[in-house]
This record gives C-alpha cells, structure tokens and sequence, in this order.
C-alpha cells in the first residue's frame, strides 16, 4: 500500500506537467489558452496573418474576425504574448463529425522569429487537439518547409489530400487561398500545398 501512493503522486504530477491547458513560459514569452481577454488581439492576429500571405505570395485561407472570435471564445486557439505584445497564433478546428482536427492559421511576429516559437505555439496547439479530441487524426496543409519540419517532429506524415477530411466547410475555407484555382483544376487532388496527418493509432501500434 505504501508503494501505491507515491506511484499515484508521480502519474498525478506527470499529467500536470502535460496539461496543454498550463500558459508555458520561455524567454519572456508565454505560450497560453487565448481567453476573453484575448479578443482585443483579434485585428492584431488578422492583420498579421495577412501581412505574411503577401510576404510569401502563397496562400493563407483568410478569417473573419467573428471566427477567430469564435476561437477564442471557445478556447481551441493558441496565443503568444510578450509581455502585452502580440507575439504569435494558432487555431484548432474539428471536421467530418470531429474525426479530424486541423492545426490552422500559424503565425509568428517577425520579430519574434528565430527563437522556436513557432513550435512551441504548434507543439501546445498539438497537445490541446488531443486533449480535447483524442481519438481524432490531425491534420494540415501547408506550404513552409519549417512548418513541414515541425509536423514531422511531432509525429506528422505527408499524405495525399485523399487521406484527409472530406468535409467540405473545411475545403470552401481555401477559397480565400490565392492558388485556389490549382486545387480546383485538380479536382482537389493536390495544391501548392502538402497534406499532414497524424493518426493517434500510429501511437498505440507502436505501444503494443
């Protein structure tokens, strides 16, 4: 009896440790939950987002201000603040009756940029989908190679966009997409682009 409190004490004290819903702090920047008292970052966050579709002349879907209010709200979104300046984003969504989860709208300020940021924001994005929905398979598209780097890391695949959602409210999305047009002529066969996927399965195969 004595061996199994202090077994339960360490279980207790790894899950904390684990928990996504912990703000994480690194170099003066915290990595957190966005909450309500978040929502003033919304035309920070957009404008940001769109900044860096011009900049990289590929394409970023485009957000109302209402849906990454709804993110917020709900808190399936990522924010990184340096103090009270905006520092960086990401979003979490379900799709096709919450089978698949996307990790979507990653941004990182550019001068915040050089300093792994960007994967501690998708790492606690990562870590929040599969606390909230563990059976699903998560998934991306993207067309930055630091981003691709960072899915493989944590467990991520390449995979064709047959592998993914075929939820179409999350196809409309890349409407706003500048290379729109390819995945149309394509019969949503492939983009610019590259399709991401990790399956929760993959994990407990290994387990076994």
């Amino acid at each position: 009896m004595n061996l199994i409190k202090p077994l339960k004490g360490l279980a207790l004290k790894k899950k904390k440790e684990s928990d996504p819903q912990e703000p994480e702090e690194q170099n003066g920047i915290v990595v957190k939950i966005a909450d309500e008292s978040c929502l003033p970052y919304v035309d920070t966050i957009l404008k940001t987002i769109e900044d860096a579709a011009k900049i990289r002349g590929t394409g970023i879907a485009r957000r109302s201000p209402e849906y990454i209010e709804m993110k917020i709200n709900e808190r399936k979104a990522i924010i990184a603040l340096s103090g009270d300046e905006f520092a960086g984003f990401c979003y979490i969504e379900s799709w096709g009756n919450k089978q698949f989860v996307a990790n979507s709208g990653l941004i990182v300020v550019d001068k915040f940029r050089g300093h792994g940021l960007a994967k501690r924001i998708k790492k606690k994005a990562f870590d929040l989908s599969r606390f909230r929905y563990p059976d699903a398979k998560l998934f991306g598209l993207t067309t930055g190679l630091a981003v691709m780097k960072i899915n493989s890391e944590l467990g991520y695949k390449p995979v064709t966009f047959s592998e993914l959602t075929d939820d179409e409210s999350f196809w409309k999305g890349c409407q706003s997409c500048v290379n729109y047009d390819i995945l149309q002529r394509t019969n949503r066969k492939h983009c610019l682009c590259t399709g991401m996927l990790y399956d929760p399965k993959w994990e407990k195969k290994k387990e076994k």
